[in-house]
């Protein structure tokens, strides 16, 4: 996918019958647009996943951040927490948003690829099981791809697991799940990171990573570009 102009919109995303607010933003250059998994208790507007995102348009991938949950779902998930594990409901909701991403592009289709945070994560393994030779890459920070289950040994998609090095709970289940996915993958350590990054330079060097990963697996490659 190339365009002469940057592509940015707000949109709604039409899953059957629910509309979910998103920002698509398409830089010219853009190989392919990477669909934003976001964590429990998040949504779009969440300032790690719009920073990655920021960074991932400057080298050459578009960006769709959207909720995966409506107002009503995330009322209902803040008073049971049941929404935010059921992997199999969230991996749903992306593969609709992706169908629709495609749709809305009308004839200029792209490659599309993923990005998970936390619960995100698996589902964003999850969905990458399903839609196959569809989704060019997957990154997860700080992912559970332990809830992904037995979709593991299905993902064909180049994988990249980016875990904070003092997260150790959540860095021995990415190291588990790596044994179980048969495809191109890779476990990157951030040396100091906790689980939501939020120590200096470690969000900055998750981005450099996922874009990094991005751009290498979109099907035109496209030269490096400064992340600053």
């Amino acid at each position: 996918m190339k365009r002469k102009e940057r592509r940015k919109e707000e949109v709604e995303v039409r899953i059957e019958e629910i509309l979910l607010p998103g920002t698509l933003n398409v830089p010219p250059d853009a190989g392919g647009i990477v669909l934003f998994a976001h964590g429990s208790g998040s949504s779009r507007l969440s300032p790690r996943n719009q920073f990655v995102a920021q960074i991932l348009q400057r080298n050459g991938s578009g960006t769709l951040l959207f909720d995966l949950l409506t107002p009503e779902e995330e009322e209902e998930d803040e008073r049971t927490a049941a929404l935010r594990f059921d992997i199999e409901f969230l991996a749903q909701r992306l593969c609709g948003a992706a169908r629709w991403l495609q749709e809305h592009l009308g004839e200029q289709t792209a490659s599309l690829g993923y990005f998970g945070s936390s619960t995100g994560g698996g589902a964003a393994l999850v969905a990458a099981a399903r839609e196959g030779s569809e989704v060019a890459a997957v990154v997860s920070r700080g992912g559970r791809p332990d809830l992904a289950g037995e979709a593991l040994t299905q993902v064909r998609s180049p994988t990249l697991l980016i875990v904070g090095g003092a997260d150790p709970f959540v860095l021995r289940l990415n190291r588990e799940a790596l044994q179980e996915l048969g495809c191109e993958k890779e476990l990157a350590i951030v040396p100091g990171a906790t689980h939501l990054f939020e120590e200096p330079g470690t969000l900055e060097e998750v981005a450099r990573l996922a874009a990094d990963w991005f751009r290498r697996h979109w099907p035109k490659s496209h030269p490096t570009r400064s992340e600053s």
